[in-house]
C-alpha cells in the first residue's frame, strides 16, 4: 500500500498511532470508535457510546463515529482521509468543489402548521411539504448510517439564557473542524448528557433527487423549525452549516425579546460597544478586528435588555487579497494551525497566494475567535453606543460616511442597499451586483423584515445609539471605472465616529441622498468625503446617482405601508 504523507505527531493527536503498526493496519480499525473518551465513558461499550453520540439524530451507526474530536485530531483525520492538505504554516487547506458559496436557490423551510403563518415565504424561504422533508430526511439518515461519521456538540449563543445546543453529524472531518471553530465549544464537563436543541444532518456528498425529495436540484438546505432539524445535502461549502444555525437564531430569538443581527461587534476600553451591520464582503470582519478595540464577534449577534452577545465562537473571514499590513490580525489568524482555509490556493509546498482567484473570489478563513489577540472572550458586551451600517456601493455615488437620524437608520436598515460581492453566492460572476438585502441579511431571515426593523428601532431609541452609514465600496466612479475605497480611509472614518470626534464636528447635507456628510475628518482627503468631487465626469455622477435613487424608491415600495410617517418622510425618491 502507498504510504500516507501524514506526520506521526498528528496520528498521535488522534490517539490511535502504534509505532509498530503499518499504515494499512491503522486503516483497518474497528468500525465503531468514539473518541476522545471522557472518564465517565471509559466503561461503556463502543456501541453504547455511538448511540449516545447520535442520540436525537435518527441515525444509527454502522461504521466509525468520531465524537467531539479536538482540532488536532480533526486535522489528522482530514489529512488521513485526503480531505485537504496543510499550508506551510499549519492551516488546513480544503476545496469545496462546485459550490464555493451559499446556494440560495436551494434553501427550503418546511411548511408546518405551527410556523406557516409567521414565516416570510418567498424566494428566500421556499416552502417544502412536510411529507417531502420526511422523505429527504430519511434518505439522508440512511446514507449517513453507511458512512464514517463526525459528531460535534456545540453551542450557539454566548449568553447562557439564550443559548441553543447544536449537534452536527457530518461525513467530513474538515467540516466538523469548521463547525468546532465557528461555534462555541462547551467545557468537557458539559458534554456528558448533552441534549441538542437542533440537529444538523450534513451530507455534503449526498445528492438529493428533485422528483423524490421535492427540491430544486441535487443540493438542498432544508430547515424544519417544528422538528428542530436541518438537512444539508449536496454542498461541501461549510458556510451552509454556519448560516443555517443563524437562520434558527433569527427564528427563535424575536419571541424572546432579543434582536438577532447580521453584524460584527467590538468594544472600546470605556465599554462602548459598536455594531457593524453588513453583508458578506462589506467589511464586517475587517473593521471589527481593530487593535484598539476588543472583538466581540465578526458576524452574528443578539441585542436585548442585557446588551449584546455573540452567537459564535469563531470567525469566517473573506481573505481574497488579504494584507498583513492592512489586516494584521486576520492575516495572522489565517496562518495558524487549526484554521480552515476554504478554496485558498497555495503552491506545492503550501505557501499561500491570497491573491489567487482561480477557484473563487470567495476564499475564506475559519478560525476560533481566540486567534484574534484583542478579543472579548466572554462574547458579550453592554448596550451599543454606535450602530454602523456598511454598504458596498458598486455605483460609487454614496458618501464614505454619513450620520443617520433614527428615521434614516430605520430606512437604510430596511432597504439594506449593498452589492453582492463576487463568489459569496453560487451564480455570481466576477463583478459586484447592486442589490437590496433588507436588514442587511435577507437570505437568513425566516420572519418578515418588519419584525426585526421594529425591534431595532425600539432598541436604538431606548439606548440612544448614534447611527452611521459607511460605504466600503467604490469611489471616483462605478465598478470598473473608480477604485475600491481605501481601507486606511475607512478605518480613519470609523475611528472618528466611534471615539466621538465625528459627532462633535460639522456636517452638510448631501443633495441627492439627504445624508449628513462631515465637513472634515483627519487623515481623509476632502474629495473622498464628497463622492461627487471624486468623479472626473460630474454629469456622469449626477446620472448615476439618480439611477440609484430610482432603485431605492422601487425597492422600498413594499415596506412603505408598514412603517411610520417619519420613515416615509426620509425615504429616497428619484425626483429628489
Amino acid at each position: 500500500m502507498e504510504t500516507l504523507d501524514l506526520p506521526r505527531v498528528l496520528l498521535l493527536s488522534v490517539g490511535k498511532f502504534d509505532p509498530s503498526a503499518t499504515v494499512a493496519e491503522h486503516l483497518e480499525e474497528p468500525i465503531l470508535d468514539i473518541e476522545p473518551q471522557r472518564e465517565a465513558a471509559r466503561h461503556k461499550t463502543r456501541k453504547t457510546l455511538a448511540a449516545e453520540a447520535l442520540a436525537g439524530t435518527g441515525v444509527h451507526a454502522s461504521r466509525a463515529v468520531h465524537a467531539n474530536l479536538t482540532a488536532p485530531a480533526l486535522v489528522a483525520e482530514a489529512l488521513r482521509r485526503h480531505e485537504g492538505r496543510l499550508a506551510w504554516d499549519g492551516a488546513l487547506m480544503v476545496e469545496t468543489g462546485v459550490h464555493t458559496g451559499r446556494s440560495v436557490q436551494d434553501k427550503f423551510v418546511v411548511d408546518e402548521p405551527s410556523v406557516t403563518h409567521d414565516v416570510w415565504w418567498g424566494k428566500i424561504n421556499q416552502k417544502l411539504a412536510p411529507e417531502k422533508f420526511t422523505v429527504l430526511k430519511g434518505r439522508v439518515q440512511a446514507y449517513l448510517q453507511g458512512q464514517d461519521l463526525f459528531v460535534q456538540d456545540l453551542y450557539a449563543g454566548a449568553d447562557p439564557a439564550f443559548r441553543v445546543r447544536v449537534r452536527l453529524v457530518t461525513t467530513g472531518a474538515w467540516q466538523a473542524l469548521f463547525a468546532r471553530n465557528m461555534f462555541i465549544r462547551p467545557p468537557e464537563e458539559e458534554l456528558d448528557g448533552f441534549e441538542p436543541d437542533y440537529v444538523i444532518l450534513h451530507a455534503p456528498l449526498f445528492h438529493a433527487d428533485p422528483a423524490t425529495d421535492g427540491v430544486r436540484s441535487g443540493t438542498a438546505i432544508a430547515l424544519s423549525f417544528a422538528q428542530r432539524c436541518i438537512v444539508i445535502a449536496g454542498s461541501e461549502y461549510a458556510g451552509e452549516i454556519k448560516k443555517s444555525i443563524f437562520t434558527v437564531m433569527n427564528w427563535i430569538l424575536p419571541d424572546r425579546g432579543v434582536l438577532p443581527m447580521h453584524c460584527s461587534a467590538n468594544v472600546g476600553e470605556a465599554g462602548d460597544v459598536a455594531l457593524f451591520f453588513g453583508l458578506s464582503g462589506t467589511g464586517k470582519t475587517t473593521l471589527s478586528s481593530d487593535p484598539h478595540r476588543k472583538l466581540i464577534g465578526d458576524d452574528e449577534h443578539g441585542w436585548g435588555d442585557c446588551g449584546v452577545f455573540n452567537f459564535e465562537g469563531g470567525c469566517y473571514a473573506k481573505v481574497i487579497d488579504l494584507s498583513a499590513q492592512h489586516e494584521p490580525e486576520i492575516w495572522a489568524a489565517s496562518h495558524r494551525f487549526g484554521t480552515v482555509l476554504e478554496n485558498v490556493v497555495g503552491d506545492r509546498h503550501g505557501k499561500l497566494d491570497l491573491t489567487d482567484k482561480s477557484l473563487t473570489e470567495n476564499t475564506r478563513s475559519c478560525y476560533p475567535v481566540e486567534y484574534i489577540p484583542n478579543v472579548q472572550l466572554s462574547g458579550r458586551g453592554g448596550q451599543p453606543r454606535n450602530v454602523v451600517m456598511l454598504t458596498c456601493d458598486a455605483y460609487g455615488v454614496m458618501p464614505p460616511i454619513s450620520r443617520l437620524s433614527p428615521a434614516q437608520a430605520m430606512y437604510h436598515f430596511l432597504s439594506g442597499y449593498t452589492a453582492k460581492v463576487a463568489g459569496t453566492e453560487k451564480g455570481l460572476g466576477g463583478s459586484p451586483e447592486a442589490t437590496f438585502s433588507t436588514c442587511f441579511g435577507a437570505p437568513f431571515l425566516p420572519r418578515r423584515p418588519e419584525v426585526y426593523g421594529k425591534m431595532l428601532e425600539a432598541l436604538i431609541q431606548r439606548h440612544g445609539a448614534d447611527c452611521w452609514l459607511v460605504n466600503t465600496g467604490w469611489s471616483g466612479g462605478q465598478y470598473g471605472v473608480g477604485k475600491r475605497m481605501s481601507i486606511r480611509h475607512t478605518r480613519a472614518l470609523v475611528h472618528a465616529a466611534l471615539d466621538g470626534t465625528l459627532a462633535r464636528g460639522s456636517f452638510r447635507k448631501d443633495p441627492f441622498f439627504g445624508l449628513a456628510i462631515p465637513d472634515h475628518v483627519a487623515e481623509v482627503p476632502a474629495e473622498v468625503l464628497d463622492p461627487r468631487q471624486s468623479w472626473v465626469d460630474k454629469s456622469a455622477y449626477d446620472r448615476t446617482a439618480r439611477e440609484l435613487l430610482g432603485s431605492f424608491e422601487r425597492n422600498f415600495r413594499p415596506f412603505e405601508a408598514g412603517v411610520g410617517e417619519e420613515i416615509r418622510a426620509v425615504a429616497l425618491r428619484a425626483a429628489a
